[in-house]
């Protein structure tokens, strides 16, 4: 029997939670009607909430019964956090021992730089998710028990704080509008601060956590990781909230000075990778719609509950193109040297998520009657797991919706782990061919 590899066993893992959760959103338990919801809506939304996106076909708050919210939220935590890592948790809380396959596992599944310490960075993972899922939790509930009562005051706060803190973008006020996401606390002081902290937390991956954990302050300690997604993701906050204002100031008009910042931060800081809006998507300008999806592409950084091709992987990017056009050899920055694989891995990670979108994009444009910019949103939140949509998701043909699903799980798994599942493991040539010159540009 084949033995599968790292790759395949967390592709298969997913894949098996995903069916899972179809089947439990299928009973007629699950909606709030008491009838099933359907294969394809039930398969939707269970990929939606494992890959935490947040795109969805039915609102969540008025088509899922608790039973159902309940499923969403644990394929949430679950997806977020992954299975690995929660496996591996409930076994060290069994005292059963880990071996080297469950290392490996782990090591593949966050992303860890090392395979030492991996037991030690589940449990820190694990913890410092309820940490903060919890206090994220206890300051919404100040703001939803006075307005909605004691019990659903608790559950709102529950809810909304994972899955923030996932980075899913599911959200449960649709009692009020359907599909109305947190449009109604877009000057919520509160609100907007509490959900921008966990997505920026959940979003910033368990690596960087550790070694701030380890090393607090002491910033020229950090590992190079760490540094390059802490600079990244303030420069894409700081320049996406600038942007974001100039390009949609004149649909901030109605709003006072506090919302205008409010709704500008906000705008940059969800769609890595979260999904919530403050602003109704429908009527951003092209220009905020390609801020947006630039964002989404870039997505939040390894190891983190987010998608998109990660802050590291941009980072080198950019540093490579900028080393090229200097005709400076090697890649340096922050007083350290990037190894070669590191380059080749974000160049291939860049140019497969790119190919995805551009041919996705090509063929849901063939047969939707959508504007393309409409399309593009769409395409780019689902591969980056994004789930900002304007309101196109439940209108799509069924064979777009399958797409969707497609680049969703893609995405969440990572697009080059997707095709590295097909493809044997490599092998060196035992002689290496003629080298041959070939113009470039």
């Amino acid at each position: 029997m084949h033995r599968l590899s790292r790759v395949q066993t967390i592709a298969i893992g997913f894949l098996i939670i995903i069916a899972a959760g179809t089947l439990l959103l299928m009973l007629p338990i699950a909606s709030k009607n008491g009838e099933s919801a359907g294969f394809l809506n039930a398969l939707f939304t269970s990929t939606s909430s494992t890959c935490v996106t947040g795109l969805v076909v039915v609102d969540t708050y008025g088509n899922w019964s608790l039973f159902g919210q309940v499923v969403i939220l644990l394929l949430i935590q679950i997806g977020g956090l992954g299975f690995i890592t929660i496996g591996v948790f409930f076994s060290i809380f069994m005292k059963r021992r880990i071996g080297l396959k469950e290392r490996n596992l782990i090591q593949e599944s966050v992303n860890a730089l090392h395979i030492g310490g991996a037991v030690r960075l589940v449990r820190k993972i694990v913890c410092y998710a309820f940490v903060f899922e919890g206090a994220g939790a206890l300051l919404l509930m100040i703001r939803f028990i006075p307005q909605f009562g004691v019990a659903e005051g608790i559950w709102y706060g529950v809810f909304h704080s994972i899955s923030a803190f996932c980075n899913a973008g599911f959200d449960l006020m649709g009692r009020f509008e359907p599909y109305c996401s947190l449009s109604l606390y877009c000057d919520d002081l509160l609100i907007n601060l509490v959900i921008m902290a966990l997505i920026i937390i959940g979003g910033i991956g368990f690596i960087v956590w550790d070694d701030i954990s380890v090393h607090k302050w002491r910033i020229k300690k950090y590992l190079l990781h760490t540094k390059i997604v802490l600079t990244m993701t303030i420069i894409l906050i700081v320049g996406g909230t600038i942007c974001f204002y100039l390009f949609e100031r004149e649909n901030l008009m109605a709003m006072d000075a506090k919302g205008q910042i409010l709704a500008s931060v906000f705008g940059a800081v969800t769609p890595r990778t979260a999904g919530f809006n403050t602003v109704d998507t429908g009527i951003y300008t092209e220009a905020t719609r390609m801020l947006t999806v630039i964002l989404m592409f870039i997505g939040g950084s390894p190891g983190s509950t987010a998608g998109g091709i990660k802050t590291t992987t941009m980072m080198v990017i950019i540093l490579y193109i900028w080393s090229t056009l200097r005709n400076k050899s090697g890649l340096n920055i922050f007083g350290r040297r990037m190894d070669e694989d590191s380059i080749k891995k974000a160049a291939t990670v860049f140019f497969i998520n790119l190919m995805l979108a551009a041919s996705c994009t090509l063929i849901m444009a063939g047969v939707e009657p959508f504007p393309l910019s409409d399309i593009f949103m769409e395409v780019f939140s689902a591969i980056g797991t994004v789930g900002i949509s304007t309101g196109i998701t439940r209108d799509v043909t069924t064979a777009s919706k399958c797409m969707l699903i497609f680049l969703m799980y893609c995405g969440r798994i990572g697009s080059m782990s997707f095709a590295l599942f097909f493809t044997e493991k490599k092998q060196n040539a035992p002689v290496k061919l003629p080298i041959e010159r070939i113009t470039i540009g």
